[in-house]
């Protein structure tokens, strides 16, 4: 038979896994939790000093170097939906309208949301292993025993980064998915540049490109706010930290589809 100790260990090395009541009442104290640090975050942001430096070594960080996979993914965006509006509008004889689809569906959707999904997974899960190292390592107990405030070192700068980084990548997407696609139309389709961008501007009203860059900054607030949210909350070392890089791209990636929803809805009313 075994002993107290085993049987000990046994449990200790094979937990009991959490009932669903248990689960969802852990997933509404991370959600009111994330609650109470956005209020805390916007009401040290509002207050002086102001790190700038902070703000802009952030911005160069999390949105410089992530340009060429969101110039890359808009490319291919464009490519694809130019190449199959296209085929498909030329079954009825109207392909020189391509263009007005191809801006529309760019301006709206597919730039902010696929640069959210593809950018945001790395801007997201950086901050969240960044973080997450410095608090299993102890360097955020550090600046809290200095008499620093680590939200408005370490958060407020990385949120309010996302927040302009997001719009900024979002029109870079637009312009280089309608090159994209201007370009495919002309090769497959015999369609004029010109022609092509005519047909887009006469169907584009500034509403669309605004609804766009709002989405843009809404999914950057997101992304920033569970990144940091994530990171600061690791426990267990780092097998934690590797916890909390997974489940940041997996619930920035939710959230951002569910902004995007509600967001649309929104746009669409007014």
């Amino acid at each position: 038979m075994r002993t107290e100790a085993q049987a000990a260990a046994a449990a200790a090395q094979h937990p009991p896994r959490p009932t669903l009541k248990e689960r969802l009442q852990e997933r509404m104290e991370s959600l009111g939790s994330l609650s109470v640090m956005t209020g805390q975050v916007f009401s040290r942001a509002v207050r002086p000093p102001y790190d700038w430096a902070g703000l802009i070594f952030h911005t160069e960080s999390l949105g410089v170097r992530s340009l060429p996979i969101a110039l890359l993914t808009a490319t291919f965006a464009g490519l694809v939906i130019s190449l199959q509006f296209g085929y498909f509008l030329a079954r009825f004889g109207v392909q020189y309208t391509v263009g007005r689809v191809v801006i529309l569906t760019l301006f709206r959707e597919l730039a902010p949301v696929l640069t959210a999904l593809t950018v945001g997974a790395r801007i997201g899960s950086g901050i969240a292993a960044e973080l997450g190292s410095m608090t299993v390592t102890e360097q955020v107990d550090a600046i809290r025993a200095l008499g620093a405030d680590p939200l408005r070192k370490l958060v407020v700068p990385r949120v309010f980064a996302c927040l302009i980084v997001m719009p900024v990548l979002t029109v870079f997407s637009d312009v280089v998915g309608l090159v994209g696609g201007a370009l495919v139309v002309r090769s497959q389709y015999g369609i004029s540049l010109d022609q092509f961008f005519q047909g887009a501007m006469d169907a584009v009203q500034m509403g669309d490109f605004v609804s766009g860059v709002i989405k843009g900054a809404v999914f950057g607030l997101v992304i920033g706010l569970v990144g940091c949210f994530k990171g600061l909350a690791v426990e267990g070392g780092t097998e934690g930290v590797g916890r909390a890089t997974t489940q940041t791209v997996a619930i920035t990636s939710v959230s951002v589809c569910l902004a995007d929803f509600f967001i649309t809805k929104i746009t669409l009313y007014f």
